[in-house]
């Protein structure tokens, strides 16, 4: 059984859904849930939440007011309300005026930090997504540009601690390498 599939099984047994995609920066995190997206959306409909809009710039992005934010949008999705959030303006350091999205069948949450105990015992699956740190690194620098690099290598040392002590990669479903 392939993933999608197995994962439509477990979601059209229990709507509305939660699915999170954890792991690493630069494991492709995002494509995944775009895909899964893409896919489920032919049954049901599907929101995906990046946590890269979540994030209260580098330094907070893992604290307390992404737990906040994640438990807000989990209730409101279990409860079939619309999601209301704000997303962080990167460029002005930030977050925009919040945006509401209608109700959804299937929420799927992305990004480092979304698998947190938290809010775990609502998930339908966490998926892992594993990389080499090194790789993931080269990724991102690849993608969003060297001048971050600075910045990404302390993200490295910050996810690696959340992930730690939150054991995400031991929770999940699924586990995937890239």
């Amino acid at each position: 059984m392939q993933l999608t599939d197995a994962l439509l099984d477990l979601c059209s047994n229990r709507l509305p859904s939660i699915i999170a995609i954890d792991g690493p920066a630069g494991a492709g995190k995002t494509t995944l849930a775009n895909n899964l997206a893409l896919a489920m959306s032919t049954s049901f409909r599907v929101h995906v939440v990046h946590m890269d809009d979540l994030y209260n710039g580098w330094d907070k992005a893992l604290g307390e007011d992404l737990t906040r934010t994640l438990a807000s949008l989990v209730q409101s999705h279990l409860a079939a309300k619309p999601l209301t959030y704000s997303r962080f303006n990167w460029a002005s350091s930030e977050f925009d005026e919040a945006i509401t999205h209608p109700v959804a069948d299937i929420l799927i949450l992305e990004g480092v930090g979304c698998g947190q105990s938290a809010i775990r015992e609502n998930l339908a699956s966490l998926l892992w997504i594993d990389i080499d740190y090194n790789q993931g690194l080269a990724r991102v620098l690849e993608r969003d540009g060297e001048n971050l690099e600075k910045q990404m290598q302390q993200w490295l040392v910050q996810q690696e601690q959340h992930f730690r002590v939150e054991g995400t990669q031991n929770a999940a479903d699924f586990i995937l390498t890239t």
